[in-house]
């Protein structure tokens, strides 16, 4: 195992990839010369030359329709968008083609290429470069969603994402490129679609994180623990879809409490869904409803301070945790 920040996780991903299978190839805007708008594709225009790193012009609905080509052709490509809220520039050749196509063709055609994007708030980019937009791809079937938080994790999935026969979204958080972690570095660590991670085991509540939720997650429940004598069990979704709710309904039929937090908007977003799916199917389980801890209903501020009260904190997921054990009791 190696300690890794997590954009040389990813780096580390698509370059072992590359070398694997001479099909994988890098597109997108600077990820060659400027080595990507956060360095992720250090090295690879060095290594692979500029025929399987490909710079482009701004355009992400051409970006993301020439790689749907590209991958009905055989290739499999990775295209970077700068930020996630760019790939609504390309939403048509997202969800009308790259998603649609296999099943227009009856799985005679495949799109096998990655859709990596940055996304998150917490750097004052404003409200075109900072949102959440994991429920929007969440509805689209025929779209896998990955959502990583850890760079073990990063890297896995994102080799298993490079392999996979389906269009995959790979939302990367832009508050953990820096972050550490351990990662194999073996090369065939793969990380399954749809498994979820328990990052912490506990009894009294579960707290289901998604991206660089999960983690803000595991410091509540340290305090939980530490302050109010609360065990709480954190889970990583990890991806999106498929979705491994088997292991949260384990976990809320052991804990008997839910709470689930994101950075999204709270209208339709992944808790929504996952609040419905856990009441549906783990009724009786509960002894209180689900709590929803989200980001604010705005369009992400400018301002340092605006910004950080529209993003949930971890005192936001103690007091969830603590609403929901209070409504058990009363």
């Amino acid at each position: 195992m190696a300690e890794l920040r997590m954009r040389e996780a990813l780096r580390d991903a698509m370059a072992e990839e590359m070398r694997r299978d001479e099909s994988v190839f890098v597109m997108g805007e600077d990820v060659g010369v400027f080595r990507g708008a956060f360095k992720v594709t250090d090295g690879l225009l060095d290594e692979f030359g500029e025929r399987r790193v490909r710079d482009t012009p701004i355009s992400e609905n051409t970006i993301v329709g020439a790689g749907v080509g590209a991958a009905m052709n055989g290739l499999r490509p990775i295209v970077e968008l700068m930020t996630v809220n760019f790939s609504l520039l390309a939403l048509d050749q997202i969800v009308n083609h790259a998603a649609a196509i296999p099943y227009m063709f009856n799985g005679q055609a495949k799109v096998p290429m990655v859709i990596r994007m940055p996304g998150g708030g917490g750097h004052q980019l404003g409200p075109t470069h900072s949102h959440s937009f994991e429920a929007l791809y969440l509805q689209v079937p025929g779209l896998l969603v990955a959502c990583p938080s850890t760079p073990g994790d990063a890297k896995g999935l994102l080799k298993s994402a490079i392999r996979d026969d389906n269009p995959v979204v790979f939302i990367e958080h832009e508050s953990l490129y820096g972050v550490r972690g351990e990662v194999d570095d073996g090369g065939e660590e793969l990380v399954p679609f749809g498994e979820a991670r328990v990052r912490r085991e506990g009894s009294d509540v579960t707290i289901v994180g998604i991206l660089k939720m999960a983690n803000v997650a595991m410091e509540a429940a340290e305090t939980l623990a530490r302050e109010h004598g609360v065990e709480a069990e954190v889970i990583d979704p990890r991806t999106l879809r498929p979705l491994d709710l088997d292991t949260i309904l384990g976990s809320v039929a052991k804990t008997n409490h839910a709470v689930i937090v994101e950075e999204g908007w709270p209208h339709g977003g992944v808790g929504a869904n996952l609040s419905a799916l856990i009441t549906e199917q783990a009724f009786d389980d509960l002894d209180a409803p689900p709590q929803r801890v989200t980001g604010a209903d705005v369009h992400m501020p400018y301002s340092k301070r605006l910004e950080q009260a529209a993003i949930p904190h971890q005192e936001h997921i103690v007091s969830a945790a603590l609403a929901t054990l209070e409504g058990a009791r009363t």
